[in-house]
């Protein structure tokens, strides 16, 4: 069978030649989540999957964040869990820097048996949403940034999370240590196999930064003309993140909010247009003379966002980041060099004029977020949309005025489910799965007893 997804046997065997010491392969396929889930095969299997490709279960897309089944998907017993068909996605077959023995990795999309694709599959999401704008004679590029936590794996004596020592040396540090670049000389040990892993996987990962709360780190991907590989060099990074944290003994978190009384942790997305001869359409033919193309973009990024926040901040822990001040956008607004805004367009050239899109989390699944952006930025641009008066100055002042944004998980939920908007933007199969998904997840949290209720009622109520 042809593959659907493009790959071909050549690759395969290339590769094998090329890494007679790989043993093994992790198969990835993501979910609505972004966890990869799958598989681990030997090496005489990779031909094989590139030629067949390779059964997995329905429901394996219909997982809640604890890997539970969630029956309202229509993905477990309405289907009969059946078996569907994923096949490697080119380009992602990889070798893992550091594994003992020697593994590789390949990411993976579902398809029907016949071959058509599966609609449940975030990637595909994104991919619709892509070819959508090649038939325009557009092409979306863009990069991801990646702000996480270092932690260590032990609490401290109250039980709560703690910054990793130093693997250098274990020197601690409690303080917010943002742009120190003495204190990145001390987990140097750590970037520097962060920095292998990714280049063995071509992945093109660059600044490193200490960013705003104390353990906290950002990096920085170069950018792709590519927006569905920009998205996968996201999930390769964050996975080799984890990784190679681990082998250094300390735990790489990418929870939006894992410490209360810092900033969380941003996954913001840079997004440019260019046409069929290269050109960046979102340029303006003088600096600071906004062309409508990209004005319009904002505007339909700006009035969608209330109805999309449930896909940039998914998860009950992700609505602990959105507080005033705290480098997390709280309203729709727009600005230039303006980081209070949730659509900054950054400082810099007008041939590489971008939109910076800020409010996901690094908790978000990068294949969902740029789908629903792009959405954002064809609705803008087909309707003619007006992103209102730019924001220069502080942007939290700005957020009880213009178009409104969901102020908890449930509120997002509920946006989401009614909205037409992003019904179109994933598509009606991804749509309903994630909506179900996210829904089961509430009300999972919604019934449990916390510490806090404890804390708070157990003696006093």
């Amino acid at each position: 069978m042809t593959s659907p997804s493009g790959s071909t046997a050549s690759e395969a065997r290339d590769f094998l030649d090329a890494h007679p010491e790989i043993e093994a392969f992790d198969i990835v396929l993501t979910d609505a989540n972004g966890i990869g889930r799958g598989k681990i095969i030997r090496r005489h299997e990779l031909t094989g999957l590139y030629e067949n490709g390779r059964h997995l279960p329905i429901s394996i897309l219909g997982l809640d964040i604890v890997g539970e089944d969630v029956h309202e998907t229509g993905l477990i017993w309405d289907s009969g869990d059946g078996d569907l068909r994923a096949w490697p996605i080119p380009g992602t077959l990889m070798p893992l820097h550091g594994t003992r023995p020697a593994r590789g990795q390949v990411l993976m999309s579902m398809y029907h048996l016949d071959g058509t694709a599966m609609g449940s599959d975030p990637r595909h999401a994104l991919a619709r949403q892509v070819e959508a704008f090649a038939a325009k004679g557009l092409k979306p590029a863009g990069a991801f940034e990646l702000e996480f936590f270092l932690l260590a794996n032990e609490r401290d004596g109250n039980g709560r999370i703690q910054p990793a020592r130093a693997v250098l040396d274990g020197l601690a540090s409690a303080k917010t240590e943002v742009y120190s670049v003495d204190h990145l000389h001390g987990m140097e040990p750590l970037f520097s196999d962060i920095y292998a892993a990714a280049k063995a996987q071509d992945i093109p990962a660059e600044t490193v930064i200490s960013e705003y709360a104390p353990g906290q780190y950002e990096l920085t991907l170069n950018y792709r003309n590519d927006i569905l590989r920009a998205a996968d060099d996201l999930l390769m990074l964050k996975r080799l993140v984890r990784l190679q944290a681990r082998r250094h003994g300390v735990t790489a978190c990418f929870m939006a909010k894992p410490i209360e009384d810092y900033a969380g942790s941003g996954m913001h997305l840079h997004v440019s247009m260019q046409d069929e001869a290269g050109r960046n359409v979102f340029a303006e033919a003088r600096e600071g003379a906004w062309n409508d193309t990209i004005l319009n973009a904002l505007g339909g990024l700006a009035g969608t966002m209330g109805e999309s926040m449930l896909v940039f901040a998914p998860h009950a822990n992700s609505w602990r980041r959105f507080v005033s001040q705290s480098y997390a956008p709280v309203a729709p607004t727009w600005g230039v060099n303006n980081r209070s805004v949730a659509l900054r367009i950054p400082a810099g050239s007008k041939s590489a004029r971008r939109i910076e899109h800020r409010p996901s989390g690094v908790d978000a699944n990068p294949y969902l977020v740029a789908a629903t952006v792009l959405a954002g930025i064809a609705k803008g641009m087909d309707e003619r949309l007006d992103p209102g008066p730019e924001t220069t100055g502080n942007g939290y002042a700005d957020e009880a005025s213009g178009p409104t944004m969901p102020s908890n998980w449930l509120a997002a939920i509920e946006a989401a489910e009614a909205s037409a908007f992003l019904k179109s933007a994933l598509g009606p199969e991804m749509h309903r799965t994630f909506c179900a998904i996210k829904r089961a997840e509430y009300l999972r949290v919604a019934r449990t007893v916390s510490e806090l209720d404890y804390h708070l009622y157990l003696h006093t109520v």
